[in-house]
């Protein structure tokens, strides 16, 4: 009788189990839709000034200025942001990946000597934080990205010892869009990243806009799908 009211119980269970709802998860991001709020830094020149943390005299003495530039990269599904700095004075390049598997971000940047440095981290409220351990020194270096708005963007560049437990800022570089002209409803999409258009493309004598060569490249090579996917926003919109 024992054995009977236990599998009972067994049984019970089981179907009530199947019953409960699954676990909502959230979808996965894809790269594009991880790396979207970067749409207002590509496609436009940004004139950056630095100096290094320290006194008034010696934040004077260091200042300097460099130009930057963001463009959207594609291959197959994934997307990347790639940065040029051709005069930066720690950095010449890089580029910002999402990993979709972890949920996190990798900053892979190129300094003056032409060394490759990598930084993984995360993007909280408009602010990109990544870090890295030198092997050599084990000290922990950090870049932070933040977000002001449309015309101005900061990072900053700060190190942990590895015999301590807070950062010293080391440097900050302050960046604003050259020509800037406010954003406004009435500006056209890119349509493949559905940031702002900056620049016309067409197929089959219809024009649309893209924000960068990046995202023109992209289109020239992919035009069928981008319309798919740009006419599905329009009725996404309607719909609402």
């Amino acid at each position: 009788m024992k054995a009977v009211r236990l599998c009972a119980c067994l049984l019970l269970l089981a179907g009530l189990a199947a019953l409960a709802p699954a676990d909502d998860k959230p979808a996965r991001k894809t790269p594009r839709e991880a790396l979207k709020d970067f749409n207002l830094l590509v496609g436009h020149d940004w004139k950056g000034t630095g100096q290094p943390e320290g006194t008034l005299q010696e934040k004077q003495k260091g200042f300097w200025s460099e130009r930057i530039s963001w463009v959207w990269q594609f291959k197959g599904e994934d997307a990347w942001m790639k940065i040029e700095c051709p005069d930066g004075k720690y950095f010449t390049g890089g580029e910002l990946h999402y990993l979709p598997e972890g949920d996190k971000y990798r900053l892979t940047m190129t300094t003056v000597d032409k060394k490759t440095l990598t930084y993984d981290g995360t993007y909280e409220n408009k602010r990109l934080t990544v870090e890295r351990t030198d092997a050599d020194t084990k000290d922990t270096e950090r870049l932070v990205v933040s977000l002001l708005h449309d015309k101005r963007y900061l990072y900053r560049s700060e190190v942990r010892k590895a015999d301590k437990t807070s950062y010293t800022k080391l440097y900050q570089v302050g960046a604003t869009r050259e020509g800037f002209a406010s954003p406004s409803d009435s500006d056209p999409e890119c349509i493949v990243s559905g940031g702002k258009g900056t620049m016309a493309v067409s197929y089959k004598g219809k024009t649309y806009y893209v924000c960068c060569t990046g995202c023109r490249d992209e289109f020239r090579a992919n035009p069928e799908k981008y319309i798919k996917e740009y006419e599905d926003r329009l009725k996404q919109k309607k719909d609402k």
